[in-house]
């Protein structure tokens, strides 16, 4: 299953007219994003540290020339950029490819290696699992997935190291909470909110005046950090009730959710959610 672009629609409409832009896709993915912001007249560069999404970067190149440019590596790479840009896009979370192809570990609908590596370096979840402490592992399921007794859950799956994603799923015995504890083992293995975070921190200096951060986020823990994050540049100093925070002005842009008929297109946009700001 290709990965169906979410809120493509708002997000087209959050920026605007485009033609002639600069855009960073800090998220190429399928490259549905991309392709639609190329379609609209703007230049491209893309980032994926997924090295399962070259020959779709191919395609695009091929289709689209030097409009358009292809960085293997993960957003967070986004401060080696030079100069500035009039958008930059994050189209946050896992994508249906990763989900869908049992080999990658991402899911625990389809059996294979406790794997879950975005970019197929490092250490696997099953390496995260036998390398962490149980109190390491209990944070680890209570931070990026809310587990409840996140303790005992962390004890279950240290002592019987799983090696494959049935063998984790079989061992977590309430169903509600199988899908947190795949959430946070893939967050932790991927360091999402760490990149997030550091993404984010030089995307000021990045945007040009009138330049937009755009960033579509699934799940409450990567919503919460978008939106603290804008509601920081988008603080007046001196504001009683805010904190003061030193870095350039940015106004919020209008925040959307998927409509119906884009869930009844595309079920996995449920918890989808767009914010954005604009530097002024």
């Amino acid at each position: 299953m290709k990965h169906i672009p979410v809120l493509l629609d708002s997000v087209m409409r959050a920026l605007g007219d485009i033609n002639g832009a600069r855009i960073v896709d800090a998220t190429f993915g399928a490259g549905g994003y991309s392709r639609a912001f190329l379609n609209a007249g703007a230049n491209v560069i893309a980032f994926d540290r997924d090295p399962n999404v070259i020959a779709d970067a191919r395609a695009v190149h091929d289709e689209f020339g030097a409009r358009f440019e292809f960085v293997p590596g993960p957003f967070s790479d986004i401060d080696t950029l030079p100069g500035v840009y009039d958008a930059i896009v994050f189209d946050l979370g896992i994508s249906s490819m990763q989900i869908d192809n049992a080999e990658r570990g991402f899911s625990f609908r389809g059996d294979g290696p406790l794997d879950m590596r975005m970019s197929g370096a490092g250490a696997s979840a099953a390496e995260l699992i036998a390398n962490s402490s149980v109190d390491a592992l209990a944070q680890i399921l209570r931070d990026y997935g809310d587990v409840k007794r996140a303790g005992a859950m962390a004890r279950a799956i240290h002592d019987a190291a799983p090696q494959t994603t049935f063998a984790l799923r079989d061992l977590i015995h309430n169903p509600r909470d199988v899908a947190p504890v795949f959430q946070a083992l893939r967050i932790a293995v991927n360091d999402e909110m760490g990149q997030l975070r550091h993404a984010l921190d030089v995307v000021p200096n990045l945007l040009q005046s009138g330049g937009k951060c755009i960033c579509v986020t699934f799940h409450s823990i990567e919503d919460r950090i978008v939106k603290n994050t804008f509601r920081d540049w988008t603080t007046a100093p001196g504001d009683p009730h805010m904190p003061t925070v030193a870095v350039a002005g940015f106004a919020p842009l209008r925040t959307a959710t998927p409509t119906a008929d884009e869930l009844e297109r595309n079920p996995r946009a449920r918890s989808a959610h767009m914010r954005g700001v604009m530097k002024i």
